[in-house]
């Protein structure tokens, strides 16, 4: 994902809830709406979340120290699992209370219009959002489904921002939902409802996005494409014979650590494999310009099935 795609969707996401979240605390203060009360303090933490993902971004580009050798390129995933856990207490679990008490304590709406068309003018203003979500992540989601898109993206942000939007989206029309039943029948029983829907929404999401920022701070590595990319470009050469074993891991969304114990030719002089594993870094750096950091290890592959190398091998290091 390019930075500046990821920083225009969130900055667009956060004025668009900024403006919305005022516009409902003003239609809730006139109209007592508890769906516009969750509505609100849903946009309130949507815009605060915003603010974090652009927080973690610039964090992530401090330089590496001698406490943190390889960077800080997870503090984006940081701040990530942070907006789901605040998405989740105080925008599901807030909109819950809120609809458990109208429930008890059910009160009629005042100037009903005025919810009304702050909810449709909120959801053009969502749509311009999503829209915008919507294009950045077609730059970098190739063929992916949405679905594999988030579950599989290694930069947070968009991902956030998109489960955001379409979290916003659909609390809106949540939110008309109870209001605009509310209106008809008179009950403010409806009202209550759309703010209970708008809460459980809301924790649906906190959690996907949870379990997704989970797995990208625990540690992941390359994709199924990438890795094999990884290992043509090794192999492509006449350098060496086979690879070992391989690992790769994410030290951030845009850079990933290879790590490789590669089987040289028994034969080869120390500063032939010192130019030949340079080779090698360039065609992977070629393949896969993530791959930022690549420590290759020199050895010799000794078949399981033999005793001892053969005589003539000048053994580098032994197989572990």
């Amino acid at each position: 994902m390019s930075a500046s795609g990821g920083t225009k969707a969130i900055i667009a996401a956060f004025l668009a809830n900024l403006g919305i979240a005022i516009t409902k605390f003003i239609a809730w203060a006139v109209s007592g709406s508890a769906s516009m009360l969750a509505e609100g303090v849903h946009s309130v933490a949507d815009a605060g979340n915003q603010l974090l993902l652009l927080l973690g971004g610039r964090q992530a580009k401090r330089a590496a120290d001698r406490e943190h050798p390889f960077g800080y390129g997870r503090e984006r995933y940081v701040y990530a699992f942070v907006v789901a856990i605040i998405l989740f207490s105080v925008g599901g679990v807030f909109s819950i209370y809120e609809g458990i008490d109208k429930l008890t304590h059910p009160h009629a709406l005042e100037n009903w219009w005025l919810p009304v068309l702050v909810l449709v003018i909120a959801i053009v203003l969502e749509s311009f959002s999503l829209r915008t979500a919507v294009k950045e992540s077609n730059q970098v989601r190739g063929r992916q489904s949405w679905v594999q898109f988030v579950r599989r993206a290694k930069a947070p942000e968009l991902p956030v921002v998109l489960l955001e939007d379409v979290a916003a989206l659909c609390g809106l029309v949540f939110a008309l939902f109870g209001v605009g039943l509310t209106v008809l029948t008179g009950d403010a029983v409806w009202d209550a409802v759309g703010t209970l829907m708008i809460g459980t929404l809301l924790i649906i999401v906190a959690i996907v996005l949870g379990i997704e920022t989970k797995s990208l701070l625990v540690g992941e590595g390359a994709n199924e494409r990438d890795a094999v990319a990884i290992e043509r470009a090794i192999l492509d050469g006449p350098e060496v014979d086979r690879i070992i074993h391989i690992k790769t891991l994410y030290l951030g969304p845009d850079e990933l650590l290879v790590a490789a114990k590669l089987s040289f030719p028994a034969e080869r002089r120390l500063a032939e494999i010192s130019a030949d594993t340079n080779a090698i870094e360039g065609r992977v750096r070629a393949a896969v310009p993530a791959a930022r950091v690549i420590y290759l290890e020199p050895d010799i592959w000794i078949d399981p099935n033999h005793q001892a190398p053969p005589t003539d091998a000048i053994v580098i290091k032994g197989l572990e």
